[in-house]
């Protein structure tokens, strides 16, 4: 992988995590268009997803600093820093049984294959779809089993082409939950599983077992100026989609996405 490579993917992933059009599927598109064999191997995908993590506390450092402020505040009864939080730690039950149990088995069966990916798309936009002609009673307060729900449909969205953004967000909306607050919700809940799915990596490349070399192979190498350039690129790209998205939502213009990935769905399997 040359730094050209890394800026195309960085931006690819940058945009896709917040955008409702899948990252992991842009991400082989690409890797198959650009001829990488490897997205740039596990370093690469560690660094990009740390700047897009880093991306949503720039632009919603005010809902963060809110959280925390009122997390280790007591009155008596829970106030809404707390709720919150809790409603966070719901939603990544799921993601959690699937990262610990399931991901290396759906990652083989299902990473490389551009035939899935193209399906994938095809169900990420019938959801969006579905969520924008679809107008339940709004609530204005996401609940712990709202928060529940959402987390599963993140939980599935390890599919790659199967948008988690676009999941979570329309699962949300088909629930009836706040346009306002929903969006918000989506980008803060992915935060700790995409820090501990790094974590976990980052062990992988530390110390490789024997068992994860015979699996994976040895980790590739890559240049310094590649992982900056991904990096750099992947931290201002998901600065910009993470707050246009939110727009978006608000706006009621899903539909839009819908369309897009029924495209790029159609092409992927014709690929």
């Amino acid at each position: 992988m040359n730094w050209l490579d890394a800026l195309i993917l960085g931006i690819v992933q940058g945009l896709t995590e917040y955008l409702p059009v899948s990252s992991s599927g842009h991400l082989q598109i690409g890797q198959h268009l650009l001829g990488v064999e490897e997205v740039g191997g596990l370093t690469f995908d560690i660094v990009v997803h740390v700047a897009t993590v880093l991306s949503t506390l720039v632009i919603l450092w005010k809902e963060v600093i809110w959280i925390f402020r009122g997390l280790f505040r007591w009155n008596g009864q829970l106030n809404d820093s707390q709720k919150y939080a809790i409603n966070i730690l719901i939603s990544m039950i799921p993601i959690g049984i699937v990262g610990l149990f399931f991901k290396d088995y759906i990652d083989e069966i299902f990473q490389g294959s551009l035939t899935i990916v193209g399906c994938c798309l095809l169900v990420t936009s019938a959801l969006l779809a579905l969520s924008h002609f679809y107008k339940p009673l709004e609530h204005e307060r996401i609940s712990p089993l709202h928060a529940f729900i959402i987390g599963v449909a993140q939980a599935c969205a390890v599919l790659p082409g199967l948008s988690r953004s676009g999941s979570t967000i329309a699962t949300g909306l088909l629930l009836g939950n706040s346009r306002q607050k929903l969006a918000q919700f989506s980008f803060l809940m992915v935060i700790p599983p995409i820090l501990g799915e790094a974590l976990l990596d980052f062990k992988h490349i530390v110390a490789p077992s024997a068992e994860y070399i015979a699996e994976h192979g040895e980790a590739t190498s890559i240049p310094t100026i590649a992982l900056v350039v991904g990096f750099i690129a992947a931290f201002i790209s998901g600065c910009f989609a993470c707050k246009w998205m939110i727009s978006f939502v608000k706006q009621c213009k899903l539909i839009y996405f819908s369309i897009y990935c029924a495209i790029v769905g159609i092409l992927a399997i014709c690929l």
